[in-house]
């Protein structure tokens, strides 16, 4: 019998449901009001990774004489970064739209609401309202960067994160507040374009949730590059003019600039999706409350991605919506593996990048457990040497007993690539031996890897 399967939300949740569904026989609806592949994704994530590449080479171009060239000081072209965004974002959303119809999928272009437990109503673009029956729904409608009341966003001096990509114009003097991972990277960013950049911290550290080691490392380069930071200040109010903004902070403190960009997390976009026609529970912050499988207190009802509460990241949502069309399909009768939040790599695209997966160092201590941690800098790496940039470390935590790796972060260049080496030996519990052993190439920064596991 073939399930009827609806899904609210394009995103990589979204997606990966109504694809990995449609391949087991459902018959799949999915519904999406801006892009397929996700607002929070294409308009968020990817264009920022975009900015960064651009950053990164210019960054790259002014240090050549690392490499034996003349440094050189190109400048920003704001049209054309602005149509490589866009044409990244159509050639994405073109790709996963063109896949989905390939494998049946039905796709309605509009705004998806509940009207009881298995009706969804569907306003098209077009103005055509659709009264869809669901036997199984997922909602997978992301989120959306939170505006504090204190801040009269105008897209023009006063920005969201997705006014960014690119702004009207390149800030001269920009105040970013908020020092987790969106807003460290969007300092990275606008550092390498060109801009002078004030970061306000409200604690005593960028990165709050990471390795005080690893933070300390980016600080370290912020600060080398001009960055000012301002620990232990909370913005509360901000003032924009024509040229300028000022915003003050709750222990007295005021800074200015000519630009301020908001990076003070996101909401979960359930408001307004007829939730309570089913009778769905969500917390207080609005996300839907759900179990391992994703299933919200209405077992027939799923959520994934953003607006399930769980980690933000969209890897995490692509495999939570695998996932949850998996158990709609009856696969969890067989040998099936809940997605496991703890073991889920994550990457901060800064300079020089962080990424970390599983148990941190920090966090072991603080959980009294015994751990060994080796550590290797990668000023002795040859091939950090040969690209001129050696800056940071691998670090491995492992099980003294066992020799199992539990967990490990990377502060480097590429550390996002080289973390999924730990991140699959975290998954398959490999001991650090097996890591040492691997006969990896060189020169590589992997064989950095090896050295932390002997």
């Amino acid at each position: 019998m073939t399930v009827r399967f609806v899904v609210i939300g394009g995103g990589p949740a979204g997606v990966q449901a109504a694809s990995t569904a449609a391949r087991l026989g459902a018959q799949v609806t999915l519904i999406e009001r801006d892009v397929v592949g996700g607002a929070a994704n294409l308009w968020d994530c990817v264009p920022s990774k975009a900015m960064i590449a651009t950053g990164s080479l210019v960054a790259l171009a002014k240090r050549a004489n690392v490499r034996g060239l003349e440094p050189l000081s190109p400048e920003v072209d704001l049209e054309l970064l602005a149509a490589r965004v866009r044409q990244i974002e159509k050639k994405l959303a073109g790709s996963m739209t063109e896949q989905l119809l390939s494998q049946g999928v039905e796709i309605l272009r509009g705004t998806g609401r509940l009207v009881g437990p298995h009706g969804v109503e569907v306003s098209t673009d077009d103005g055509e309202i659709h009264s869809l029956d669901a036997e199984a729904l997922l909602i997978a409608t992301g989120s959306y960067p939170r505006v504090p009341e204190w801040a009269p966003v105008d897209g023009k001096r006063v920005l969201t994160t997705r006014q960014a990509y690119p702004p009207p114009e390149i800030p001269g003097r920009l105040v970013v507040v908020g020092s987790g991972v969106t807003g460290v990277e969007f300092v990275h960013m606008f550092r390498s374009l060109g801009s002078k950049v004030t970061l306000l911290v409200s604690r005593q550290q960028v990165l709050p949730q990471k390795d005080p080691e690893v933070a300390a490392a980016l600080e370290t380069d912020f600060l080398d590059s001009g960055v000012v930071l301002c620990k232990g200040a909370r913005a509360v109010s901000v003032e924009a003019g024509s040229d300028g903004v000022i915003v003050r902070c709750g222990d007295g403190r005021v800074v200015d600039g000519s630009h301020m960009l908001l990076a003070v997390g996101s909401v979960p976009a359930s408001g307004a999706l007829g939730l309570e026609y089913a009778g769905i529970a969500v917390s207080q912050a609005g996300y839907v409350t759900v179990n391992q499988h994703c299933q919200s207190n209405v077992r027939h009802i799923y959520a994934a991605g953003d607006v399930s509460g769980r980690l933000p990241l969209a890897s995490v949502g692509a495999v939570q919506g695998r996932k949850v069309a998996e158990h709609i399909m009856g696969l969890h009768t067989r040998e099936h593996r809940h997605v496991d939040y703890d073991k889920a790599a994550s990457a901060i695209f800064t300079e020089p990048e962080i990424a970390d997966v599983g148990l941190a160092e920090a966090e072991a201590f603080a959980l009294g457990r015994k751990i060994r941690v080796t550590k290797v800098p990668l000023a002795t790496n040859a091939r950090a040497l040969i690209d001129g940039d050696a800056r940071g470390f691998v670090k491995i935590v492992s099980d003294p007993a066992t020799g199992i790796v539990l967990g490990g972060s990377v502060v480097g260049d590429r550390a996002a690539e080289l973390v999924s080496v730990i991140a699959l030996a975290v998954t398959a519990n490999l001991r650090v031996l097996d890591l040492a052993e691997s006969l990896f190439v060189h020169p590589a920064l992997s064989e950095a890897l090896a050295e932390a596991a002997e």
